[in-house]
């Protein structure tokens, strides 16, 4: 089994290097040639073009930051499509719109190859362990053929429907994690201003009704300083705005996701767009003149559980198979 593997970023190079780790004959591409040699000296071979990649691998996974991005990857003279052929299966782990996924998938289906939108949930940590959780959206065939790959670089894999669903889902729970990571740097800055010790009222969230995934990462490195879970303002908007287009589609105005991105986008203008998303607490910080932070805090979150093999959920009560 050969892999492809393009796209080497925060989630991508992660991925990619559980499929290195657990000994995948991996070939990889990216623009970023340190990231390319980094992979080249832990053994994995590199190619020149999407194309090449395509041509020469049995699954070619793209793992790139926009719908623009990856089209250009996918469609582009030298793409993944004048490479890819029947029997092969092109893996889509970026975080993109369903809508869009589904036009190149049926490109994809026309050459004979098989799609699949599988994207990540959890957090980069995670996706460094091989911990993290994976949506599939594809037939059920297509789904079980790709499950051994999906195993290994992922922890918990749910097969979500046919192709499209896995972003829609994706792009559902970002919006909730943003949301989320709103609502904790406003409830951070308040208990700042009224005295409450940091550190005190993180582990009151903690025990509490209040807890969340997020705040168990996200608010230890703002508690800490770093800002640093490897996710941008960029990448927010992008991901919101999906959601919010999801949305309008079905005829739905919603109300809080227009001020999820208000908000976004005054913290792009005010610190740019690859200004990590955490820091969105800064235009509070800045307003009430106080800094958010306690003691004893990570600059980064590590996953501290031991790498395991992945499985599928099986999901009680669904009705769509």
């Amino acid at each position: 089994m050969k892999i492809g593997f393009i796209g080497l970023g925060n989630v991508g190079g992660k991925l990619a290097g559980s499929l290195l780790r657990n000994g995948y004959d991996l070939t990889v591409r990216d623009l970023n040639e340190e990231f390319v040699k980094d992979f080249v000296l832990r053994g994995a071979k590199s190619a020149n073009s999407p194309k090449e990649i395509a041509e020469k691998c049995n699954v070619i996974i793209t793992c790139l930051p926009s719908p623009k991005t990856c089209s250009q990857v996918m469609e582009a003279d030298d793409g993944v499509l004048a490479g890819i052929g029947s029997g092969k299966i092109w893996l889509e782990m970026s975080t993109t719109d369903e809508a869009e996924v589904r036009r190149i998938g049926a490109l994809v289906e026309d050459t004979g190859a098989l799609p699949v939108d599988c994207p990540v949930s959890g957090g980069c940590h995670r996706a460094d362990t091989g911990n993290i959780s994976i949506f599939a959206g594809c037939s059920r065939k297509t789904f079980e053929l790709a499950l051994p790959i999906l195993t290994t670089m992922g922890r918990r894999i749910l097969h979500t429907g046919d192709l499209g669903s896995a972003s829609i889902l994706k792009v559902m729970t970002n919006y909730l994690a943003t949301v989320n990571l709103a609502s904790i740097a406003e409830a951070l800055t308040t208990m700042k201003l009224i005295g409450m010790d940091m550190n005190v009222t993180y582990e009151a969230i903690k025990a509490s009704s209040g807890n969340s995934f997020v705040n168990e990462t996200e608010s230890q490195v703002i508690l800490n300083g770093s800002r640093d879970i490897s996710f941008t303002m960029d990448l927010v908007l992008k991901d919101v705005g999906l959601f919010n287009e999801l949305a309008q589609r079905q005829g739905l105005d919603l109300e809080i996701a227009p001020l999820i991105v208000d908000i976004f986008k005054d913290g792009e203008k005010r610190y740019g767009s690859r200004e990590l998303s955490p820091n969105i607490i800064k235009r509070l910080e800045e307003s009430a003149d106080v800094d958010v932070l306690g003691r004893g805090f990570p600059a980064e979150i590590i996953d501290d559980e031991p790498e395991e093999s992945g499985y599928e959920v099986v999901i009680k009560g669904r009705q769509d198979y």
